[in-house]
């Protein structure tokens, strides 16, 4: 039954990422580790088709355990970051602006404080052919003390606690993303310096009412 639950939870998170614009088709992924497995959306299917059938579930290390069809493309991603992080949800979008600023910069430039949220300034991934080992080894790198990255000329890669903190981490990815490109266009925008960075990911940390999730803002 949880692992019913946790692909309900997988299907609507995908089909939400449709609606808002942080996916087109079958583009990208999202994943929830429950115990030691790993229910994931199946690999060129699009996300308004996702019903029962199309349930994948694999362990940690890759093996298929429940669905008919073939896992994500990026699946050393998502069990890299299950291994390895410690999250129990994972969220790769083709987001528009964020693709788009990971043609042009190493560093997501902190524009606005909600970089907090995904743990400070946020990495590039050196690009690398989706759906292989390096992909998923650059990603990791990228992801160390942050909870979310891009990936150069590809798009985002969050993780969390639980699936809505993953796709808000998304979310707000692809936000900030937009704010910069819109700022740069218009002019030089001014940045947020590192030690001020550090203070809001400090205060982040005890942001929030206790026992109502992580990240918060408002």
């Amino acid at each position: 039954m949880e692992l019913d639950r946790a692909w309900q939870r997988v299907a609507a998170t995908a089909r939400r990422a449709v609606a808002e614009g942080l996916v087109v088709g079958a583009a990208g992924n999202v994943s929830e580790r429950v115990g030691d497995l790993v229910v994931v959306t199946p690999s060129g299917v699009r996300y308004g088709d996702l019903g029962p059938e199309e349930r994948v579930v694999v362990d940690l290390d890759g093996r298929q355990v429940a669905g008919r069809l073939r896992p994500t493309s990026e699946l050393a991603l998502h069990l890299g970051v299950y291994r390895t992080i410690g999250a129990r949800a994972v969220v790769h979008t083709h987001a528009v602006h964020a693709t788009a600023v990971s043609a042009l910069v190493d560093e997501v430039p902190p524009v606005h404080y909600i970089t907090a949220e995904l743990g400070g300034v946020v990495r590039v991934a050196p690009y690398a052919t989706y759906g292989t080992q390096e992909l998923a080894d650059h990603v990791l790198h990228a992801l160390r003390d942050r909870a979310g990255c891009l990936m150069r000329n590809h798009g985002t890669v969050t993780h969390g606690p639980d699936l809505e903190t993953a796709y808000e981490r998304t979310a707000h990815l692809e936000w900030i993303c937009r704010v910069w490109l819109l700022a740069r266009g218009a002019g030089n925008p001014s940045l947020l310096s590192h030690e001020e960075m550090d203070r809001v990911v400090e205060k982040f940390r005890g942001y929030g009412q206790p026992g109502r999730g992580e990240g918060r803002t408002g």
